[in-house]
């Protein structure tokens, strides 16, 4: 199959990485020339679970020509809807897109920018952390899961089959909206904690403190989903997040890579939107809604810092 990868971040690198060892064509989409112009130059290096190896993947910033069976969204949700706006009159009609992304609305926006029937959500657990431009650490396996499963084209098959190539546990199913639902709670128990406390992911549930915050944020947004009626993927949620922590321990969440390289981060798509959520149902969300202040002052007062 043939991929076009929309932002080279840690998972848009990782899957353009392994997609092409595995024997698919691979392009990617950027909006910076001279990080594109690096990658070019130098390949996307990977390192960690997958082996050392670089893969030699093009990457543009202007209009693409080619010819995609796969557009997938790897972007950060703040820039979902002006990513989707650029690459929509680049597409064959019968290229599907795929989002990849983390928190509540990306579907939707794509949704609406493209046709419902050729979009395709999905979560996945993989771990991975960008160490510099085309540069990726894989620091957690986890399953990756997209949908709807009951395309009548297939397209979700082909997918799953090119990403099991590549060597990813991929399943395809019909309740794509309840497992994102199910990715963001466990978001919402890492992100924003790991990157006020500037802490790896393992290291979080063997501090009482912290394991304490990040239980009250699951339970607000446990209550959230369950006033909305959707059906959680896993039986207790506390638990699956700290099962979440324990596979990916040595992984930097993407909140905290956002933070430590002074960039918007996406609390507003992952806290943020369990707190709008909860107001819009009457339930307060107060955990959340620090939380999400808290990362918001680090991100906007990034130059009035105090370095040691």
């Amino acid at each position: 199959m043939d991929f076009l990868v929309i932002g080279p971040g840690a998972i848009g690198c990782l899957f353009s990485a392994r997609l092409t060892k595995a024997g698919h064509g691979v392009t990617i989409v950027d909006y910076r020339e001279k990080r594109a112009t690096f990658i070019n130059n130098n390949g996307i290096n990977l390192e960690g679970l997958s082996g050392e190896y670089t893969a030699h993947v093009p990457a543009i910033t202007g209009e693409f020509t080619g010819r995609a069976d796969v557009a997938m969204v790897c972007v950060k949700a703040c820039q979902t809807r002006e990513a989707a706006e650029k690459i929509v009159c680049w597409l064959h009609p019968r290229t599907v897109v795929l989002t990849l992304q983390n928190g509540l609305g990306n579907l939707e926006i794509l949704e609406e920018i493209f046709k419902e029937n050729r979009v395709f959500g999905g979560v996945t657990a993989e771990g991975s952390t960008l160490l510099g431009p085309g540069h990726v650490r894989h620091a957690g396996r986890g399953q990756t899961i997209i949908g709807p499963a009951d395309s009548e084209k297939g397209h979700a098959e082909k997918i799953v089959s090119a990403f099991s190539m590549a060597g990813f546990d991929t399943r395809s199913t019909d309740e794509v909206r309840d497992l994102i639902w199910g990715k963001l709670i466990v978001n919402v128990g890492i992100n924003a904690l790991a990157a006020i406390a500037m802490l790896k992911n393992g290291q979080l549930p063997g501090i009482e403190s912290a394991k304490a915050v990040m239980k009250d944020a699951v339970q607000e947004a446990m209550s959230v989903a369950h006033a909305k009626g959707i059906p959680l993927p896993y039986p207790d949620p506390f638990e699956h997040v700290l099962e979440v922590c324990r596979c990916t321990a040595e992984n930097t969440a993407s909140m905290l890579q956002d933070i430590l390289r002074e960039k918007t981060t996406e609390v507003g798509f992952i806290n943020g939107a369990i707190v709008r959520e909860g107001e819009a149902l009457g339930i307060p969300t107060p955990v959340n809604c620090t939380l999400t202040r808290l990362v918001e002052v680090i991100q906007g007062n990034y130059g009035k810092r105090i370095h040691a």
